[in-house]
């Protein structure tokens, strides 16, 4: 992941997700590889065959718009994923360069801090799980009832890493299937062109190499933003349950949200989630209070 090519790789990636007869293409003999041809996809779109194989090699890297949305109805891309396409189609190399030298010198002066009413607002909430995380789900403050939810909802883990390698993760989620090919396509949809981000290039080339499902998923080129859904939890101490998460932006906070996790009022999973509320402020659920680990996140940074 280089980022001087990154219009070519998603072209690629995608053309070999559409069955060529969802194309409307019949036939076509014996494939050698997934999806439409180069020269189907040049076609259906009403370029040229040459001027295709130019866009995926880099050696053209200023389609229209008009182009862009011809392929993308073709590569049957919903919204989300255009949207993206044509971000990917306005970065240069030198573009990609830059910025990811620049995302790394932030990294070093500038860490992520999570404003103190956030912080306040979390500790506020004692029978609401609540943590924040960046585009790349690190975890930068956490209140205690997340932290009994899961330890990997402490601040210093990574959501993405945690979901992925640790086993009691997949445990903890009944539908670790869905939730991880939701992940993995919000985690592009969240960084999107700037591939290059020394954050994203540590993270992608860890999972890569230690998850053989990540490399499936980042293989897709999936894109889509994080939406609030239904999780279907397996916990060891109260069992089976549903709670709602919910994503909220932080404003002025530079990609952090705020990630809140709620039951029904009067449902089952209701109590359920209080009576684990109730072991993490006895002191059961082995967690630290809510203010003291989220404060040290902040202070350590």
């Amino acid at each position: 992941m280089n980022g001087t090519n990154v219009l070519g790789e998603f072209l690629r990636a995608r053309r070999a997700l559409v069955r060529p007869q969802d194309a409307g293409i019949r036939g076509g003999g014996l494939r050698r590889v997934p999806g439409l041809r180069r020269e189907e996809v040049a076609m259906l779109s009403g370029i040229s065959a040459d001027y295709y194989l130019r866009l995926e090699q880099g050696r053209d890297r200023n389609p229209s718009l008009q182009v862009l949305e011809a392929l993308a109805d073709v590569l049957q891309l919903d919204a989300d994923a255009t949207a993206h396409l044509i971000a990917l189609a306005q970065v240069r190399p030198s573009q990609a360069h830059r910025a990811g030298a620049a995302a790394g010198r932030g990294a070093a002066h500038r860490p992520q801090t999570v404003p103190p009413d956030i912080l306040q607002l979390m500790e506020a909430w004692p029978n609401v799980p609540a943590y924040v995380e960046n585009k790349f789900t690190d975890v930068l403050a956490a209140n205690a009832l997340a932290q009994a939810l899961s330890p990997n909802h402490a601040p210093g883990s990574n959501i993405m890493r945690a979901v992925l390698l640790d086993p009691s993760e997949r445990e903890l989620r009944r539908d670790w299937d869905q939730l991880t090919e939701a992940g993995v396509a919000a985690l592009r949809a969240n960084v999107g062109p700037d591939v290059d981000d020394p954050r994203l290039v540590e993270l992608v080339g860890e999972l890569s190499v230690r998850s053989e499902r990540f490399r499936q998923l980042w293989g897709r080129h999936d894109v889509h933003p994080k939406q609030s859904r239904v999780l279907r939890l397996r916990h060891p101490k109260v069992g089976d349950f549903e709670l709602y998460a919910s994503k909220l932006g932080i404003v002025g906070a530079d990609g952090l949200v705020l990630k809140v996790f709620q039951a029904a009022p009067g449902s089952r999973d209701a109590e359920l989630l209080a009576i684990l509320g109730s072991l993490t402020a006895s002191g059961e659920a082995d967690r630290d209070p809510a203010g003291s680990e989220s404060r040290r996140a902040v202070e350590d940074q």
